[in-house]
């Protein structure tokens, strides 16, 4: 029985307000909730697609967590990258990671936000043969 009903990050940064607005405006989500020190965004076509953040350094934040946020890669998939990247190339974005195909199956991008983490734009595509063919030799020898 699965207990989850919804795994989301909430990211602690020192400015919720470039943060909120960076995603906002890059991948169109929702803002549902604020508080001046959390922030909830949402997909406006699936509520389970969310992104949290918090003010580094509230009294809510447990001092383990650390002043913010590093070393997360945040992953999304999307319908279509291209879109994406030309959104994010427009805003500015300090892209990491310029548009490629994956011989592992994605179409994909990687910006960093304004949190100090990299976000990982993805569209699934199929994957080379040789990656598939590489990825049933390993299993086999694997045995």
């Amino acid at each position: 029985m699965d207990l989850a009903q919804s795994i989301f990050p909430v990211i602690s940064c020192s400015d919720l307000d470039t943060a909120r607005d960076f995603y906002r405006e890059l991948l169109g989500l929702d803002v549902v909730f604020e508080s001046g020190w959390y922030t909830l965004l949402r997909s406006r076509t699936d509520s389970k697609v969310q992104l949290g953040f918090v003010q580094a350094g509230h009294h809510t934040v447990p001092r383990e967590l650390g002043p913010t946020a590093a070393g997360v890669l945040v992953s999304v998939i999307v319908a279509d990258v291209d879109v994406v990247y030309a959104r994010a190339v427009e805003m500015k974005a300090n892209i990491v990671w310029p548009l490629r195909d994956e011989e592992f199956g994605q179409r994909h991008f990687m910006a960093a936000d304004p949190t100090g983490l990299v976000v990982d734009v993805i569209t699934p595509i199929r994957p080379a043969r040789s990656f598939l063919e590489a990825v049933a030799a390993w299993r086999k020898a694997s045995r």
